[in-house]
């Protein structure tokens, strides 16, 4: 299924979804909607607009684009982003009747944008960005609402700008409520703070079907009303509550309706206003989308064309009623999911509330206290704005972290639309400070034959990374085999192939370097060539001491545990080793199929030669396969590999404690000749005194040790080839226990084998 299907898959529910989640739409409607009210009039008054323009904004988001946008968590309405921008059309128009016409033709660019899907730009946009909005966000909504929150309200509820219309900055905001706290607001919004606290924090009243921001309206608005006959001092004003204008009915209310003057509508400024609105408030909706869709509980993916459709309809008929442009809003969708909404349905109700409120009960509303708006939306705010996703953030690196927090701090100082473009542009510096820094990838890999540097080169190397790969090129140590590896590279610079072709004919030989070529596509007319040597050959073998073929084995051990397996062209070695293979080690492992051999110790086809029995037990017919990789084949290493968790252990500890033979167990007839040697491991295992079960997992691994060691006295004593090879010192005989939870493999030589087990194998 493609990404887009996906979208389109999460915006397809039944009615018996609608039906299940109706309560909750239903209560987080009335929520958003409450919130809502005041944000849609400060928009308005800020916008220097009829504040009906600001309710008709809202009502066309909820009942409208709702339905048309395939988000069931976005909410949509004026946007506090696109404030000055209305307020400079506006003036720049001469009247709010034109600005309207510019209003309807950016919904048609919009309509337009989503039809040719422009909504793919959405995915362009870096998550730490994305990140940084959700948090920024939720620092101003706690800034901004502190003073409404003591009741110092002498600016409009929805300013989200630093630099506020009445002359005073966020900070300084905060610093002026020091000295204006309206004592009766603060008791309600403290009120209202710590029922929303402890609502999130008990958890029978988090399963309640109604959302504790509901309860706090509610709460707020009795407390309020309780504290009207206490006097002057805690009586809360009009200037503390919600502010809607009465309508005097539907009647009055359809004849105050602005009308766009179509006269104007194709005249230059106008089409320049609607392009300017267009385009902000797309970017604005596409980046909002994002960000609700990382704090969806569900995780649902919103189709971002099919939001531009919605949008651009809702502004067609925002502008028709005479309405402010309106966008994808983050403060509203998180409040809609922070009140647990399901659906788009409650999106709808929010508007179907603003509709029939403003216009019926403009005075229920009027009750309702500013300061228990603020309590919510600082709250909604903490959440956007959680200590955990800075961790989270950190924890992914300053390629993250910085354009994250540079994000933030650009949206808090600024607005909302310069905050996001400096973040973006945040953003693209360092991926592009990255590409530009780290344009190859170098690694010392330890191949049989010697080390060898390889480079790595990113999928484009543009003629900008010229500089640093000829910086890494000539940081090669001379005499060295190096490769570079274009498998990954879809583009390559020519600047960049001159680079490597000089390299490699003029510097390599100067400074004694062989240069592999391995991935190039025929196009860069450089051919693959390999010089180094990444199988064992008869001279690497004789070349090779027991002791270095022991720390080539750990060195491979511990690149398979940490993921860093050396690159090998197997084909390559099939055809090297089809004459001849000249192994460095030999090992006498378990058949279990978690122990491969080759791949615990990072090795390539004809490095190893691996004899595997059940139980690690040397047999005749093993110590021969033994004799002739080591006195024939020439290795220089004999590995007897155990492994923790061993079937075979456990299935002969099993029996012991049964007092039953294998072949009475099973009906096996050899296996018996397997379990009786690993008994004498059990009867050797002295540590442990209680539980010798299978169920004891400490215990079949202490066995499983013991019977390496004694596979390992097994060959000495009972081979003289071997144990000659051991004495004269041609081989080394070492005993190994493989971690299956790890991958770890733990040597030790015979006479440490009883120090190993003591020190807790």
């Amino acid at each position: 299924m493609t990404n887009q299907n996906k979208r389109m898959d999460t915006a397809k529910l039944t009615i018996e979804d609608y039906k299940k989640s109706f309560f909750r739409d239903f209560s987080s409607g009335l929520v958003v909607f409450l919130v809502a009210l005041p944000l849609c009039l400060g928009i308005a008054l800020a916008s220097n607009a009829p504040l009906l323009s600001g309710i008709i904004a809202g009502v066309v988001g909820g009942l409208l684009v709702s339905w048309i946008s395939g988000s069931h968590t976005s909410v949509s309405g004026p946007a506090a982003g696109l404030t000055a921008i209305v307020f400079a059309q506006i003036d720049k128009l001469g009247s709010f009747e034109a600005f309207l016409c510019a209003v309807i033709l950016a919904g048609v660019l919009q309509l337009g944008l989503g039809i040719m899907r422009a909504g793919s730009l959405a995915a362009f946009f870096p998550s730490s960005v994305i990140k940084g909005l959700l948090s920024a966000i939720g620092i101003i909504l706690i800034l901004k609402q502190i003073p409404h929150l003591f009741g110092h309200d002498p600016d409009w509820v929805g300013d989200m700008s630093f630099q506020q219309q009445d002359g005073e900055n966020t900070f300084s905001e905060l610093l002026a409520t020091m000295f204006d706290i309206h004592p009766g607001a603060t008791i309600v919004g403290m009120v209202s703070l710590a029922l929303l606290i402890v609502w999130d924090r008990v958890s029978f009243l988090k399963k309640l079907p109604v959302p504790g921001a509901l309860v706090v309206v509610v709460a707020g608005t009795a407390v309020a009303y309780l504290l009207r006959p206490m006097g002057e001092l805690l009586n809360i004003g009009p200037s503390h509550l919600v502010q809607v204008p009465a309508s005097g009915g539907w009647g009055n209310l359809v004849k105050s309706l602005p009308r766009p003057d179509f006269s104007a509508m194709l005249s230059g400024p106008v089409f320049m206003g609607a392009v300017t609105i267009a385009i902000v408030a797309t970017l604005e909706t596409l980046l909002n989308l994002e960000a609700v869709d990382k704090i969806d509980p569900k995780k649902r993916v919103s189709p971002p064309n099919r939001e531009l459709v919605a949008q651009g309809s809702g502004n067609i008929v925002s502008g028709l009623f005479g309405g402010l442009p309106l966008t994808s809003v983050i403060v509203r969708s998180s409040v809609n999911i922070a009140s647990g909404g399901q659906t788009r349905m409650a999106c709808f109700i929010h508007g179907v509330f603003l509709f029939t409120t403003v216009v019926f009960f403009p005075v229920i509303l009027n009750m309702i206290p500013l300061a228990t708006l603020a309590a919510i939306l600082m709250v909604t705010g903490f959440k956007l704005a959680s200590p955990k996703l800075f961790k989270q953030m950190w924890k992914e690196g300053h390629n993250q972290f910085a354009p994250f927090v540079l994000t933030i701090v650009a949206i808090v100082l600024t607005d909302l639309l310069v905050g996001i473009l400096i973040g973006m542009a945040l953003a693209v510096f360092f991926i592009l400070r990255s590409n530009l820094r780290r344009p190859v990838k170098t690694t010392v890999e330890k191949h049989v034959g010697g080390d060898v540097y390889r480079i790595e080169l990113a999928n484009q190397v543009s003629f900008l990374n010229r500089a640093v790969l000829m910086e890494t090129l000539h940081e090669i140590p001379h005499g060295s085999q190096l490769v570079l590896d274009a498998r990954n590279t879809d583009y390559i610079d020519p600047d960049i192939l001159d680079l490597i072709s000089d390299f490699e004919q003029e510097t390599a030989p100067a400074h004694q370097l062989s240069v592999s070529l391995i991935g190039f596509k025929d196009r860069y007319k450089l051919d693959d060539r390999i010089h180094y040597i990444d199988v064992s050959t008869r001279e690497v073998q004789k070349q090779i001491s027991p002791e270095q073929a022991l720390k080539i084995l750990q060195d491979g051990n511990e690149r398979f545990i940490r993921g860093e397996r050396i690159h090998r062209d197997l084909v390559r070695q099939v055809d090297a080793t089809s004459q001849a293979q000249y192994p460095l080690a030999v090992t006498l492992a378990c058949m279990d199929s978690r122990v491969a051999t080759e791949m615990l110790f990072d090795l390539g086809i004809g490095d190893l030669f691996s004899v595997r029995v059940a139980g690690n037990i040397a047999f005749n017919k093993a110590l021969g396969s033994l004799e002739y990789g080591c006195a024939v084949a020439g290795a220089k290493l004999l590995v007897i590999l155990g492994h923790t968790r061993c079937g075979a252990v456990r299935a002969s500890v099993d029996l012991a404690c049964q007092g039953k033979t294998a072949y009475e167990a099973t009906g096996c007839e050899n296996l018996d000749s397997i379990t009786e040697v690993i008994h004498q491991a059990i009867e050797d295992e002295k540590e442990t005194r209680e539980n010798r079960t299978a169920e004891n997992e400490s215990f079949v691994d202490n066995v499983a040790l013991i019977n390496v060691r004694n596979t390992m006295e097994t060959v000495y004593t009972q081979s003289p080839t071997l144990r000659r090879l051991v004495d004269e010192g041609k081989i080394l005989l070492v005993g190994a226990l493989y971690d299956v939870r790890t991958g770890k493999v733990d040597f030790f030589a015979r006479k440490e084998a009883r120090a190993a087990l003591a020190a807790g194998f």
